[in-house]
């Protein structure tokens, strides 16, 4: 009998595992919708009852209150025996106004990129972008003719970027180099921080002209904005020269092989001898393991799978992309977060 018992509530416990997997998406659209009617900034000033955030927000009061229930369940808000809602400090990390904000990834993720997902199927059985699909065009050319998807996204990645830089400054020194050169740094979050870090040190932001237009808005009037040269331009065409180093964080990820050594050897063709690049990227692990981490690659690659067409790679992929590239890997930082650093040198 207590075999039994034992293997029934295992088969509950796997039933229940399954079924949180299965329905685990409807809850990314919940973190979505909280941070589209910034119920988090409504709440940034202490709690409100439903009816409250219904007039602030123009929702329907009585499907706001179940919706709010949706979310004390993730952990994001409390409710009180009163009947208020207030944040916690996960919930907090919504605020479009939070020192780390998800508020732009909730929204990108949860509703610009939610298209995408739902065509995960045409791209299993066909290898194509899913997004190609839908939008017709290759690699992020849907932003450039959509200026609130290339708000939303450059904002969404610039607050990954933003937990990243901290990262980045705390493991890789980067004192010697005078100037360095962020490609494809979109709004120039990372190139801020490591500016802000080394007072002495001059940089370069090179993106396309959207992300550029962006960039000198978001830099205006702070002293990284003295120290910075903002470049539009295409880094399969070219990169600006005459820097110590060049940063291209989660980049080549986005690409294929073919595509990425075009990029890197446009590097490689303006560096001199004592330049390096650094390639802050996932590595993927040569076997799939059934941890946080490996699943958070796994996800990012089905993401490059569906959307540009790149991949995660391995250690070795690396290796490989980078001696096709005119490049020797020289170490590998690792971070807290799931980025590493891969610092390389001409060849």
């Amino acid at each position: 009998m207590l075999m039994k018992a034992v293997v029934h509530a295992d088969r509950i416990r796997n039933i229940r595992s399954l079924f949180a997997i299965i329905q685990g998406g409807a809850m990314t659209k919940v973190a979505c919708v909280a941070a589209e009617l910034r119920i988090p900034d409504h709440l940034a000033a202490g709690a409100r009852d439903a009816g409250a955030l219904a007039l602030a927000t123009g929702a329907h009061a009585p499907s706001l209150h179940r919706f709010m229930r949706a979310l004390v369940g993730l952990g994001l808000c409390v409710e009180s025996d009163d009947g208020c809602f207030d944040l916690t400090p996960t919930g907090a990390l919504l605020r479009s106004d939070a020192p780390e904000s998800l508020h732009a990834s909730a929204i990108w993720y949860g509703g610009r990129m939610w298209e995408t997902w739902g065509n995960l199927l045409h791209s299993v059985r066909t290898g194509e972008s899913a997004r190609k699909l839908a939008t017709g065009t290759d690699g992020f050319d849907h932003l450039a003719g959509d200026r609130e998807a290339s708000q939303i996204f450059n904002g969404a990645m610039a607050e990954m970027t933003n937990l990243v830089a901290r990262e980045l400054v705390k493991c890789y020194d980067f004192s010697g180099l005078r100037r360095i050169a962020d490609i494809g740094g979109g709004h120039g979050a990372l190139l801020a921080t490591v500016l802000e870090a080394y007072p002495g040190m001059q940089g370069l932001l090179f993106d396309m002209p959207h992300a550029i237009a962006e960039a000198r808005a978001r830099f205006a009037g702070g002293d990284p904005a003295q120290r910075c040269e903002f470049v539009a331009g295409d880094f399969f065409e070219s990169v600006p020269a005459g820097v110590d180093a060049y940063l291209l964080k989660a980049i080549v990820h986005d690409w294929t092989d073919a595509q990425s050594t075009v990029i890197l050897s446009n590097c490689r063709r303006v560096m001199s001898a004592q330049s390096r690049l650094l390639l802050i990227e996932r590595v993927r692990a040569d076997r799939a393991r059934a941890d946080s981490l490996d699943l958070a690659i796994a996800r990012a690659d089905l993401t490059m799978l569906i959307g540009p067409g790149g991949k995660e790679r391995t250690l070795q992929e690396f290796r490989d992309l980078l001696d096709a590239s005119g490049f020797r890997l020289a170490r590998v930082v690792s971070t807290e977060l799931e980025y590493s650093v891969l610092e390389a040198f001409p060849r």
